[in-house]
C-alpha cells in the first residue's frame, strides 16, 4: 500500500519488538534512498503499530495481509488502524494519530 505496511512475523520471546522495528525502519531508510526511489527523503513516520495473533489465526492473517488492496477500497487505512485499536483495546488519543494525514 502506498501509506502502509504490514508484517506478519513470529519472535522468540528473548526478541524486543521496538528492537525489531527500529532496525527494520533503519535498514529500509537507507535501502530506498540509496535506490532514488522518490525524488526527496524518504523516511517512516516516528511511531508504529503492533497486534499480536495466537498461532490459531496465522492462516487468516495472512490471507487479509495477501488482499490489502481489496480491503482498503471499502475502508481507509485510518478507518483499519481505528478499528483495530477498538478491537485490541487499546486507548488512544486522536490527537497523536495520523499527523502525516491532516
Amino acid at each position: 500500500m502506498p501509506d502502509h505496511v504490514h508484517l506478519f512475523v513470529g519472535f522468540k520471546p528473548t526478541v524486543l519488538i521496538s528492537d525489531f522495528v527500529k532496525e527494520i525502519k533503519v535498514e529500509s531508510n537507507e535501502f530506498i534512498n540509496s535506490q532514488d526511489w522518490i525524488k526527496s527523503k524518504f523516511n517512516w513516520q516516528e511511531g508504529y503499530g503492533v497486534f499480536s495473533y495466537s498461532q490459531s489465526h496465522i492462516d487468516a492473517v495472512v490471507k487479509y495481509i495477501l488482499n490489502q488492496e481489496k480491503h482498503h477500497q471499502k475502508r481507509s487505512f485510518r478507518q483499519e488502524y481505528h478499528e483495530l485499536l477498538e478491537k485490541f483495546q487499546i486507548p488512544f488519543e486522536e490527537r497523536f494519530l495520523f499527523d502525516f494525514m491532516k
